[in-house]
């Protein structure tokens, strides 16, 4: 195991700037999300930990040494990646030790880690079929104990769930965690879906335009959002944000306004901090569009005359329809207020004011 550190790390192809001086701590055994959009650089990033993407400036250190200039097989770090790449004539067992083979480990001190790599990702009745006679879920497995077979100081994956069904997704999400509940072994992983980021991390780092916007915990990110930004990537269904006008605040059905302060310019709110009320009742009035019945929730688009669309979710079943209307009840203790460049104020609350 050990610890990752990137102090200043810049990446540039040519004079496109993709990484902007990336700081960045992962302690010894903590499982790092690195999540954003495509393109923010994220995949780039985990490249770079692993040597297959030079550095352009900056420093990277694994365990307190410098990495810049060692080669991807001398860092000890094993990647897992999109793709399976599984060699197609070899069965499950000599896909797992195969790094042991090119070595000349004998194929006696080659068993014992496969045995052991197999019976922790439940593979034990595989080890003599090929892939081709392999799930997909099935596959990932056998890439992920090829990985553990090496027994490195940390692991990378590279969006590893993406090519899988979304039952198999849960599947592998679970047995990822329960792998490294089982290690403790320091681990980074990439991911656009941030249901994995938040069910996976000790701490998550979001990315966009390749600048870190936040470092924290799942709950840290969820419930107070450095920027709007965040705010709107992390959570599902996404946040609502509302423009706050500046003289006044933003005016309530009741006569009521909330006012911003501080310089916010935008009201946030999430889906489930907003409670449906009967028409005429509550903060506003809305008309609901388009209703989502999920079974354990509900999720009710809807449009505020003057405000625009607000996702609703509730929790079990809502008895409402397309086209009607009903009241909404803000949960004050839980907007959040964002300035003109989108930064996060505090505290949080936005205190209603009578107008």
């Amino acid at each position: 195991m050990a610890e990752l550190e990137l102090r200043d790390v810049r990446k540039s192809y040519g004079r496109i700037d993709v990484l902007h001086d990336i700081d960045l701590k992962i302690e010894d055994g903590e499982f790092v999300v690195l999540v954003g959009p495509s393109g923010c650089g994220k995949s780039t990033l985990l490249r770079m930990i692993a040597g297959l993407e030079p550095i352009s400036g900056g420093d990277f250190l694994i365990g307190g040494k410098q990495m810049n200039d060692v080669p991807p097989r001398d860092r000890d770090i094993a990647m897992v990646f999109q793709s399976y790449a599984l060699y197609p004539h070899m069965a499950v067992d000599r896909n797992m030790g195969f790094s042991m083979e090119i070595r000349r480990k004998p194929a006696a001190e080659r068993k014992g880690p496969v045995t052991r790599a197999a019976r922790t990702l439940g593979l034990e009745p595989y080890l003599d079929r090929f892939p081709k006679a392999l799930s997909g879920g099935q596959r990932q497995r056998v890439a992920m104990g090829r990985a553990i077979v090496r027994d490195p100081k940390a692991f990378l994956f590279d969006e590893p769930l993406s090519n899988l069904d979304a039952a198999l997704r849960v599947e592998m999400r679970l047995e990822i965690a329960r792998l490294h509940q089982r290690l403790g072994t320091t681990m980074v992983y990439v991911t656009h879906d941030q249901v994995e980021a938040m069910t996976l991390a000790d701490r998550i780092v979001v990315l966009n335009a390749g600048e870190i916007q936040q470092i924290g915990t799942p709950l840290e990110l969820y419930e107070a959002p450095a920027n709007r930004f965040v705010a709107q990537f992390i959570g599902s269904p996404t946040m609502n944000v509302l423009e706050l006008p500046p003289e006044g605040g933003l005016k309530l059905d009741s006569g009521a306004r909330i006012a911003g302060t501080g310089g916010a310019r935008h009201l946030g709110m999430r889906p489930e901090h907003l409670r449906i009320v009967p028409a005429g009742q509550g903060d506003i009035t809305v008309e609901a569009q388009v209703i989502e019945r999920l079974g354990s929730d509900t999720n009710i688009y809807t449009e505020a005359a003057h405000l625009g669309p607000l996702l609703v979710r509730a929790h079990g079943n809502v008895d409402l329809r397309s086209g009607e209307r009903c009241g909404l009840i803000f949960d004050r203790e839980k907007l959040h207020l964002f300035d003109q460049e989108g930064a996060r104020i505090t505290p949080n609350a936005a205190a209603p004011v009578q107008g």
